[in-house]
């Protein structure tokens, strides 16, 4: 039994190989999963933000003295 080259390797090498990789892939998306963030609202979960606070609005455009373009 030569197991140390992937190509020269028995069956059940090749299934262990498998086998650790699938339960690899299941544990990077579960922890993905895991780690969004919980936002609630009243003890619903939902799945958006909201911004709160006072409304900043623009001013009038003005220009400059170096190129008398408009700043919007």
């Amino acid at each position: 039994m030569n197991n140390s080259s992937l190509t020269s390797a028995d069956s059940a090498t090749h299934l262990k190989v498998v086998v650790v990789s699938l339960v690899a892939a299941i544990l990077v998306v579960g922890v993905g999963i895991l780690a969004k963030p919980a936002f609630s609202d009243g003890g619903v979960t939902a799945s958006r933000l909201e911004a709160s606070g006072p409304v900043i609005r623009a001013g009038k455009p003005t220009t400059t003295a170096a190129d008398q373009r408009i700043i919007r």
